[in-house]
């Protein structure tokens, strides 16, 4: 058996037939088309139309970094020998290796003991929730800036808003330095400046000092949010992802909710600028777990520097990986991280109502953050520490979503078998189409129970149904713009999260006018009407979903799913008109499934 040999899901050797249950690895000849510099790869990740259905996608893997033609199974799969061997040069003698995992590598993430993947996966959460908290844990004495700076609350809010702006612009910094440099670098310097500019914003002697250190702890703690999927990608076989993700999933709203609980006993006890302390303190722990206990897990930059180490070693210096070899030029780079998200999001309906949708559900909760100080502390003359506790029922709605997760990742495994492991993105849009009652339900009830006279249970309560749908919204919406613009789907997230912060940052300026104009129960009642207006989006796509991505410039429309199918059923190679073309699907194959 050839050393370089990659594997295959079922081959013959010496005419006996393999058996896909033994344990040994097996291998099936295979010659890299990246290195072979052949223009023709189907699944060109260029600014085309996805027409060729990847079935094992993995959007953490580097496709907007690397060119079309890259051998990205070099970074899913374990061969013998270490390395995948290029074809050979024109002087007859010198032959590209390209370096990958060994079998049962301790260097890939994947391998690691399930005890200590659980505690990267938690250590990576809670610095997910203690960003989040961060957002939120200044709202409840916005009364105390203003009083000590002698601004208005407009302007007092804007601690919130720029730092909400900041999650929508460092992701399109952070995204892609993370693919040429790794996880564990931008994790740690990231934190660590928001660490820093905390201080300020705590001992800040006027409001233009708050602000900026705001500005820029926004921009710094997205870093982490954005990687957070990535690194449990890194750590997780597909089929072992279900409760780490449900767990993650929870993180980036149980924050936001916890952080008016602490924040409101705590500013009645200590003032405002505690709760910068308190931010400090949180964010310090984190960083110091994250950078000194949780390794790199992007397995482009381990293999990387592996490359290296024996370059340096052997002398040999075709030891490379495809970062080294098939990197896209520079600006082909900058225009597929800065431009095609906004290609994306105006010129593609599934990308624009689907962000709309979420950028409505993300600006809900950022003004609960000013409607509920509203309607308990103006309306029924609570602390701000009490009005915190309101925000309970919220974080518990938040927490069974969690729970229930994976009996909806069941229900979907259960719908790929029924579709003979070809599913349409569409199947996706089912939990979306039956949690989105839920946002409107508990508006209805926190709109027509918010009298002053009113005891506080129905308001609260309201927060339940609320918080019970944020998760399954956003992580159905968020599969569905995987499945359907397939190696264009980081644009499209990127392009959701973009917009969705930048709403969410100024839906908390006009708040309060809102609510004074037009009273507590119809402010919230129009918010209600909006969100109800949304729940049309899923069961449009449901029913128009298919023939939108046909004519789409850039969503996969299902163009070769007869042709796929044997291969995904493990029976065979696709039956192209262009033999030569079979070995790319092959090696698509070997892609990590879908998050």
């Amino acid at each position: 058996m050839d050393p370089y040999e990659m594997p295959s899901s079922s081959s013959t050797e010496g005419g006996e037939s393999i058996d896909r249950n033994d344990t040994q690895v097996k291998y099936g000849s295979i010659v890299p088309a990246s290195l072979a510099r052949r223009p023709s790869n189907p699944l060109n990740r260029s600014a085309t139309k996805e027409t060729i259905r990847d079935p094992n996608l993995d959007v953490n893997l580097p496709y907007r970094t690397l060119s079309g033609d890259a051998n990205l199974s070099e970074f899913t799969t374990e061969t013998a020998a270490g390395e995948i061997p290029g074809p050979i040069a024109p002087d007859g003698q010198n032959r590209y290796k390209l370096v990958t995992f060994l079998p049962n590598d301790p260097e890939n993430p994947k391998n690691w003991s399930k005890a200590y993947k659980w505690y990267c996966t938690m250590v990576v959460a809670v610095t997910c929730f203690v960003v989040a908290f961060s957002s939120s844990v200044v709202t409840p004495d916005i009364v105390g800036v203003v009083d000590e700076f002698g601004v208005s609350e407009e302007v007092a809010l804007l601690s919130i808003t720029l730092f909400v702006v900041g999650f929508g612009v460092g992701p399109m910094i952070f995204a892609p330095l993370s693919e040429v440099y790794g996880r564990r670098i931008i994790y740690g310097t990231t934190l660590l400046v928001a660490v820093v500019f905390i201080i300020p914003g705590a001992v800040a002697k006027n409001i233009a000092t708050l602000l900026v250190a705001r500005a820029i702890d926004g921009i710094a703690f997205s870093a982490p949010m954005t990687l957070v999927g990535g690194t449990l990608a890194d750590l997780w076989r597909s089929e072992e992802r279900g409760i780490p993700m449900a767990a993650f999933s929870a993180a980036p709203f149980i924050g936001p909710a916890v952080g008016p609980l602490v924040g409101g006993f705590l500013s009645d006890a200590a003032g405002w600028r505690w709760l910068y302390w308190i931010h400090l303190i949180l964010a310090f722990v984190v960083w110091v777990l994250i950078t000194f206990t949780v390794p790199e897990t992007y397995a482009p930059t381990i293999l990387a520097k592996r490359a290296k180490k024996l370059r340096k070693e052997t002398g040999d210096m075709n030891h490379v990986t495809e970062e080294d070899i098939d990197k896209r030029p520079f600006g082909e780079r900058m225009r597929i991280f800065m431009i095609r998200p906004f290609q994306l999001l105006f010129g593609e309906l599934i990308v624009f109502l689907i962000s709309l949708y979420m950028s409505v559900l993300y600006g809900l909760l950022y003004m609960f953050f000013v409607a509920f100080p509203i309607i308990f502390q103006q309306g029924k003359g609570y602390s701000a520490g009490i009005t915190g506790l309101m925000f309970i029922p919220l974080a518990v709605g938040v927490v069974c979503s969690a729970v229930c997760a994976p009996l909806v990742n069941n229900h979907y495994r259960k719908l790929i078998a029924k579709h003979n492991g070809l599913p349409p993105p569409e199947l996706r849009l089912i939990p979306m189409m039956a949690s989105c009652w839920f946002i409107p339900m508990g508006l209805f009830i926190f709109a027509w129970t918010s009298y002053p006279r009113l005891i506080w249970v129905g308001p609260a309560l309201g927060g339940f149904p609320i918080g019970f749908g944020f998760i399954f919204l956003y992580n159905s919406a968020n599969n569905y713009l995987v499945d359907a613009y397939q190696h264009q789907a980081a644009s499209a997230l990127a392009a959701k999260t973009c917009i969705r912060s930048f709403w969410g940052a100024g839906v908390v300026l006009f708040t309060e006018q809102m609510y004074a104009r037009l009273g507590y129960e119809w402010a919230s009642t129009l918010l209600a009407f909006i969100s109800l207006a949304c729940c049309a989006i899923p069961f449009l796509f449901w029913v128009y979903g298919a023939k939108i991505r046909e004519r789409s410039r850039y969503a996969y429309g299902g163009e070769d799913n007869e042709k796929i199918a044997n291969a995904s059923e493990g029976v065979g190679p696709v039956v192209r008109e262009d033999d030569e073309e079979d070995q790319d699907l092959r090696r698509a194959r070997s892609y990590v499934s879908n998050p």
